[in-house]
């Protein structure tokens, strides 16, 4: 029978996620089939299964450190959020529809089954399962109705670890509060307190750690230190988003869309060498940048109408008339067209022009395309041309269809999930391209023909850059990271947890 053992936080961004992964990743190092679990997440940064089913980043980064393909099993419920009170609501990969904050609320009980059935059938094939938390379990207004937190953990027995953020302030006062609210059969089944993100000498702790012990009655079982690794992160809280970078030998601007989806985009080129990548949400961020990438958004025409208002749509529009490099993906894709039509109220209905950079018009559809795809780069033209014959593999994940007025596609794809036969995506005119792929850089020739492509417009030397295998490069990341949970957690006592032995 499968042992688990669940992460939860005294907050949201306390850590959960990349802890959850550190663990899955010293689990499958030490010999144990490991899978991550979490009931319920909420994220733009959504992910498509080789079945064609939808599921959360987070848990994507966390099956990748345990070395498993991911499955909808391990987030059986993930809500897109459409506006500030109301989500996509989609269970076992599928839309279910749009519901508000309230009405979600109301109806998340109903949901346990699909819950249950996902983490049983998990149980049938790993030795180990990781379950990741949400938010806080002290959060007693939503206690009731809980299925993610204190909830879930009685629903399938499992021991927590509670684990806090040291580097907001106020580390030993959430840790005690939290355990504080919780009833007594919660405090129960907390086996241990984690400190998190921590900068400086641990040995300073020391009395601190103590205190701790003392006030709530559990052990301290680590002091994680404040690190970066270059990792998938939760999307609305991601760090990548606030490094202020200076601009590299080549500078790209990512916009910053209120409703940003899938940014892991631009991971590829993030790590090249010599590149900074920027995301910008201001005209005056925006700078002089050699290339504006525009990513997927779950509210296309608001993303599109906030950048008309605030400047940026101006910024991009006169960045490309300067004969400088425009690409777009997905949402991005559809707002570089001429015009974004909603006939039936998807996201709000009626017709808006587009920016009018590429030679499209999109009509938004109830039915939401979903599915992997592996394909190649046609001649695009213009300064992308070199990419001709370059193979992507990535996924599309979109509610619009995009019919080209002129110019010409990019790419030619393979359905990956029924094996259709090939379709073409994209559009190219002149310096500004787009396309329906998220993934369309993830492969190291993708990545260096775009970064080469811009340092020739330069007058660089460009024929030395070379990309990082992204896979290898991710692997490295988590193996680094195995080892910072190992130097950093009391593993001996986790082990014992799993066992039922503390």
């Amino acid at each position: 029978m499968s042992k688990c053992i669940m992460i939860q936080g005294t907050m949201s961004n306390a850590g959960k996620s990349i802890l959850v992964g550190g663990l899955c990743r010293v689990f499958a190092q030490d010999g144990y089939r490991t899978a991550p679990f979490k009931s319920q997440n909420m994220a733009l940064n959504s992910f498509i299964t080789k079945e064609g089913l939808e599921m959360g980043r987070a848990q994507v980064m966390q099956a990748e450190a345990a070395g498993i393909e991911p499955s909808v099993l391990m987030n059986p419920i993930l809500l897109k959020p459409t506006n500030d009170t109301g989500s996509q609501v989609i269970v076992n990969g599928e839309v279910t529809g749009v519901m508000s904050a309230s009405e979600y609320y109301r109806s998340k009980k109903k949901f346990v089954p699909a819950v249950l059935d996902a983490y049983h059938e998990l149980e049938k094939s790993y030795d180990i399962i990781v379950i990741e938390g949400a938010g806080s379990p002290a959060e007693i207004n939503l206690k009731d109705e809980d299925i993610v937190n204190m909830g879930l953990a009685e629903l399938v027995d499992a021991p927590v670890l509670l684990v806090g953020d040291i580097d907001r302030g106020g580390v030993f006062a959430q840790l005690v509060g939290t355990v504080m609210l919780l009833e007594e059969q919660e405090r129960n089944r907390i086996k241990g307190t984690i400190i998190n993100k921590f900068r400086g000498d641990k040995n300073i702790l020391a009395p601190g750690l103590q205190m701790l012990e003392e006030k709530t009655g559990i052990p301290v079982r680590g002091v994680v230190p404040y690190f970066y690794l270059d990792i998938d992160d939760e999307d609305s809280l991601t760090e990548r988003f606030d490094r202020k970078e200076t601009a590299g030998l080549v500078d790209i601007a990512v916009i910053r869309l209120p409703r940003i989806s899938n940014f892991t985009d631009f991971m590829a080129l993030e790590c090249m060498e010599g590149v900074s990548v920027r995301y910008v949400s201001a005209p005056g961020e925006f700078g002089n940048p050699d290339a504006v990438l525009i990513p997927g958004s779950k509210n296309t025409i608001g993303d599109l109408l906030w950048m008309r208002q605030n400047g940026l749509e101006a910024k991009v529009i006169r960045h490309s008339g300067q004969g400088k490099l425009v690409f777009g993906i997905c949402g991005g894709y559809q707002m570089l067209g001429e015009e974004i039509t909603d006939p039936e109220g998807v996201e709000q209905k009626g017709t808006i022009q587009g920016m009018g950079l590429l030679p499209a018009r999109t009509v938004f559809e109830q039915e939401k395309t979903r599915t992997r795809v592996q394909g190649t780069f046609l001649s695009p033209g213009g300064m992308l041309d070199d990419l001709n014959g370059v193979q992507i593999e990535g996924y599309e994940i979109h509610m619009g269809a995009t019919e080209l007025t002129g110019g010409s596609p990019i790419l030619t794809l393979r359905n990956d999930v029924t094996e259709e036969s090939q379709k073409m995506d994209g559009a190219a005119h002149g310096n500004v391209y787009g396309c329906y792929v998220h993934g369309v850089f993830d492969k190291p020739e993708a990545a260096g023909g775009l970064v080469r492509a811009l340092l020739k417009q330069k007058g660089l030397d460009h024929e030395d850059i070379r990309a990082v295998d992204l896979e290898e490069y991710k692997n490295q990341q988590y193996d680094k990271l195995a080892d910072i949970i190992r130097e950093s957690l009391d593993m001996d006592a986790v082990y014992r947890i799993l066992e039922g032995g503390e």
